[in-house]
């Protein structure tokens, strides 16, 4: 069978992994841009609004990524070269969210901001591509784990 050879954990990581990359794909194509068509006087109540309920979603899913990801890690008997690439790509991912996102998403707090949301855009394409990226290698190694 395709997946007899794959742990529960590799299976909960690519899950956590797959939603993240529909998240992703669904702000970087629609929530982020319509940033700019909320009306200026809605715009801080907005942006809090935003803040408080995307993080009831990516946060729980984001950590049990990271979880999962370092279980591989530690349990994973052949330290596979794609795991690795993946978890240090997803370590990067949590670097960029941390330092630029969360405060971009601050300045946003005070209220609309043209450049600033032109830029959350822009910036968020490395977070998209990343994140697919991740989702490609963990494809690639259930494609090759199955192969043995």
């Amino acid at each position: 069978m395709f997946l007899q050879n794959i742990s529960f954990t590799f299976l909960i990581h690519l899950v956590m992994t797959s939603i993240m990359v529909g998240v992703i794909w669904v702000i970087q194509l629609v929530h982020y841009p319509s940033f700019h068509f909320i009306k200026l006087n809605m715009y801080t109540v907005f942006q809090k609004f935003h803040m408080e309920k995307i993080s009831i979603i990516v946060i729980p899913v984001m950590v049990a990524e990271l979880v999962t990801a370092f279980l591989l890690l530690y349990y994973e008997e052949s330290r596979n070269t794609l795991l690795i690439i993946s978890v240090i790509i997803l370590i990067f991912i949590w670097g960029i969210t941390v330092v630029f996102f969360s405060g971009v998403h601050n300045k946003l707090m005070v209220g609309y901001n043209e450049i600033i949301v032109n830029h959350l855009v822009v910036m968020n394409w490395v977070r998209t591509l990343l994140w697919t990226m991740r989702l490609l290698l963990l494809f690639s190694f259930l494609i090759f784990r199955s192969d043995k």
